[in-house]
């Protein structure tokens, strides 16, 4: 792969955005293809002009908590809380954190040891009982739908930290970083929720997705709830291992048939956001190589091997016909960086992100697959003089 070096950029403090455009869709749009070479700059809501011919849109449809509060220690000094509700599931088989125990994994902004209580208030406390790094397992006697509602009412949203001095209130937020078709998970294993936005799909308003359907675009989704990993820069362990942050993902039978269907009438997908991406990935190696066999596959430093469109349509339709209406959940570690073979992807919606980061190094390979002639780093140089807004409330690109 290319050295974390070359993943390195400047931005200008003027181009972090602090807060997204309004309406949301008036957002800028940076339009790359990769065929032609050539460059577009145009607003979000002309989405349309620019999806190829015959495409269709997949979506993550995760909900962000409230997930950062402020508690209280037993002496009574204040600590901020980020709780990781991104791993919480009810199945034994990918458990990470246990329901039946309750207990849940946190960040926190300052020092506590074992042992400490953290008040929300006088009736409800968790327990810190251990410790990895910079990160805490806490257990608590209350239900986790106790423990969400809670934070529903008292969190804020877990907007970036690079996002400094934001003049968005609370409730301001609780809209803002939220996407307009973010759903609660129902009747699935997969109960957690994101502890940070899909940002490529806060862009999207009700106008533009009619619009779109009037084209008769299609579109469905998935579920991945997104992980404070996602933030953080690529470690010469994660290029030594192959793999990043674990996160959960989820497609119903009824998706999988849609893009089942979209690709035997040959129309082009289009991932909003890298989390689509890793998703529909990560899927396409486990039906490759056998449900459950994903973890191998990756620790093993699977990078894909390119196939026909004839012959993934016969693999969605085996893992259709063998699940019926169950829904395929599993969790994903994929580090997809240079040489990785796209599956499913045919054009990507992304934001402009972080240096050095794993979303970097993954639209950087999309642009490799895609044999682009320009790298994402020259790309953000332009977009940079160009004056775009960058990360997470900042403006998208349409890479086609």
């Amino acid at each position: 792969m290319k050295s974390i070096n070359q993943f390195d950029y400047y931005l200008p403090p003027e181009s972090i955005a602090k807060q997204p455009a309004v309406p949301r869709d008036y957002s800028r749009l940076f339009v790359y293809d990769t065929k032609t070479n050539e460059i577009v700059f145009d607003k979000f809501y002309n989405l349309d002009k620019y999806l190829p011919k015959k495409s269709f849109l997949v979506m993550n449809d995760t909900k962000v908590l409230p997930a950062r509060v402020e508690m209280k220690k037993a002496t009574g000094g204040k600590v901020r809380v980020l709780f990781l509700v991104n791993e919480i599931m009810s199945s034994s088989q990918y458990q990470v954190l246990s329901i039946e125990q309750n207990t849940i994994r946190i960040f926190v902004d300052r020092k506590v040891d074992v042992g400490d209580k953290l008040f929300f208030n006088s009736q409800y406390f968790v327990t810190v009982t251990a410790q990895e790094e910079h990160i805490f397992t806490v257990q608590f006697d209350f239900s986790i739908g106790e423990l969400f509602r809670i934070l529903e009412k008292k969190g804020t949203m877990p907007i970036p930290l690079y996002i400094k001095n934001s003049p968005l209130s609370r409730n301001d937020l609780l809209h803002k970083y939220q996407t307009i078709f973010a759903r609660v998970p129902v009747g699935t294993r997969l109960i957690g929720r994101s502890a940070a936005a899909p940002t490529a799909s806060l862009h999207f308003t009700n106008r533009l997705l009619s619009k779109l359907e009037k084209k008769r675009i299609n579109k469905t989704f998935i579920t991945l709830h997104v992980g404070m990993g996602t933030f953080a820069s690529v470690t010469d362990v994660n290029i030594r291992q192959k793999k990043l942050h674990e996160e959960y993902f989820e497609i119903n039978n009824e998706t999988l048939q849609l893009i089942n269907l979209m690709k035997q009438e040959r129309k082009k997908l289009v991932a909003v956001g890298t989390t689509v991406v890793r998703t529909l990935e990560s899927a396409e190696i486990s039906l490759r190589q056998g449900r459950g066999q994903l973890e191998s596959v990756m620790k093993r430093g699977h990078s894909g091997e390119e196939q026909s469109d004839d012959s993934r349509i016969k693999l969605r339709r085996f893992w259709t016909s063998q699940n019926g209406k169950d829904t395929f959940i599993s969790k994903t570690d994929l580090f997809i960086q240079s040489g990785f073979k796209f599956q499913y992807v045919d054009s990507l919606i992304t934001n402009f992100h972080l240096p050095g980061s794993s979303l970097m190094m993954l639209v950087e390979a999309f642009l490799q697959h895609k044999q682009a002639k320009h790298h994402l780093v020259n790309l953000y140089q332009i977009a940079i003089k160009e004056k775009f807004r960058f990360y997470s409330f900042g403006d998208g690109m349409l890479i086609r």
